[in-house]
């Protein structure tokens, strides 16, 4: 059966991301993600998470002390469009994803929006490892969400193909508009 967009993040997460390697969740959420690439950094490594909800850091600091990988994370209360502030350019990225719409049982009026995220996706390149991914999974069934997805498809289809492989991965024959997944791969150099 063919994965889900959410479940093929993960696999393509999972098939560059090694233990000591800095990751990024730019959309922190319920923490599910961060506590997945908290797991495949390991002990050596550490991920960047941010979310501009306090309810999203609650949710995922108690998910990461369950799991008990607190001290891999850095949990940041603010948006993704303030990577720059929290991770010098000079660190490389292994991986970065972001699910892009709002958070699930929470206020449906507070959404990304498509100049945060193309400026968060502007500092990753910036620091994104050769061979590197950055994966964008697109929630779009909700006020501002089309807009959002149009401006991720442009900043992708824009992206240099001498520098940069580009997946789109979809459903096309699904109701209720499914999300649609985007990985950018680092070519090496």
């Amino acid at each position: 059966m063919l994965a889900t967009a959410l479940h093929y993040s993960h696999t393509l997460l999972k098939e560059v991301l090694q233990p000591g390697d800095i990751a990024v969740d730019a959309t922190m959420g319920n923490g599910h993600d961060t506590c997945f690439l908290a797991e495949l950094v390991g002990r050596t490594g550490h991920v960047y998470a941010f979310d501009l909800q306090a309810q999203a850091l609650e949710n995922t600091v108690t998910r990461l002390a369950a799991a008990g990988l607190t001290n891999r994370a850095a949990l940041i209360h603010g948006g993704h469009e303030t990577l720059s502030q929290y991770i010098p350019e000079t660190q490389p990225i292994k991986a970065a994803i972001f699910n892009l719409g709002y958070l699930p049982q929470s206020d449906k009026s507070v959404i990304t929006l498509p100049a945060t995220t193309r400026q968060a996706l502007d500092a990753l390149l910036l620091r994104l490892a050769p061979r590197g991914r950055i994966v964008l999974v697109c929630y779009y069934g909700h006020a501002g969400g089309p807009e959002e997805l149009a401006s991720v498809r442009a900043y992708c289809e824009a992206l240099p193909q001498e520098q940069y492989n580009v997946l789109n991965y979809q459903f096309i024959n699904q109701k209720n508009q499914p999300p649609i997944l985007f990985c950018i791969e680092s070519k090496p150099v």
